[in-house]
């Protein structure tokens, strides 16, 4: 069980993610926490200073803390799986099949997935919503092997990531993800309820499993007014590479 210093900090961890404290603002006094959690004020000091460490809130001397970020670092889980995340912030997490359907590989699927071309894939259309609010629109290939797997799951599944896991034990455990801007098409535009060219985030990725096999890759494209993606770097830790886009040509 955890103790109550390190259950008031994950409180506030969370309700920075939900910015009811958002970037630059007041975090409350000790003493407004100690009374509103029923503790101590020592017990608020190690919750606040797990904040500190992590670099959510700070300080000078003499003055109250104030909120510096709004994105906390994510688990691997989390970032690849939408319900994860909302749970994680939360959050609830809803969503449906649109159109299942197997099809043959084509070249972009064969090379992501590590294919031969013509080979059958899994084609799966889902819309995802946020507190009921629809928010992503996910087209994701899984691989032949892996395809039966994921038929057998109900439509409405909160997580295709646990359904897989807790049904074959597949563990997603390494994935590589593009993020850049598209215009909402035809099809996004009425799945998303937004106006034809409006602007979506897109995220593609390729996930494998422990061994390397790559087990699906997808285009998911979010309303850019709901979900962005922030990047956490540092001078030991720098995850994030820039690179150009296909609008530049190469020199």
């Amino acid at each position: 069980m955890a103790a109550r210093h390190e259950e008031i900090a994950e409180e506030l961890r969370r309700a920075i993610d939900r910015e009811e404290y958002p970037v630059g603002a007041l975090m409350p006094s000790e003493a407004e926490l100690a009374a509103r959690y029923e503790v101590s004020r020592g017990t608020v000091r190690q919750a606040v200073a797990a904040l500190t460490a992590e670099g959510l809130i700070g300080s000078r001397q003499g003055a109250r803390r104030v909120v510096l970020t709004s994105r906390r670092s994510q688990s691997f889980a989390e970032l690849r799986s939408f319900a994860q995340w909302a749970r994680a912030m939360g959050r609830t997490a809803t969503g449906s099949v649109v159109s299942s359907e197997r099809r043959p590989a084509t070249a972009e699927d064969a090379s992501r997935l590590y294919l031969r071309a013509g080979t059958e894939v899994l084609y799966v259309l889902r819309v995802r919503e946020l507190d009921g609010a629809r928010v992503l629109v996910e087209r994701t290939v899984y691989a032949d092997w892996i395809a039966p797997a994921v038929e057998r799951i109900e439509p409405d599944c909160e997580s295709v990531t646990q359904r897989l896991y807790d049904d074959t034990g597949l563990v997603f455990a390494y994935g590589e993800h593009l993020i850049d801007a598209v215009a909402a098409g035809t099809t996004d535009a009425r799945l998303l309820g937004v106006r034809r060219t409006s602007p979506l985030l897109r995220a593609r990725r390729v996930t494998t499993d422990q061994t390397g096999r790559p087990v699906e890759w997808s285009d998911d494209r979010y309303r850019s007014d709901a979900i962005n993606f922030g990047i956490h770097n540092s001078i030991g830790s720098n995850p994030l590479a820039r690179q150009a886009g296909p609008g530049l040509r190469a020199n």
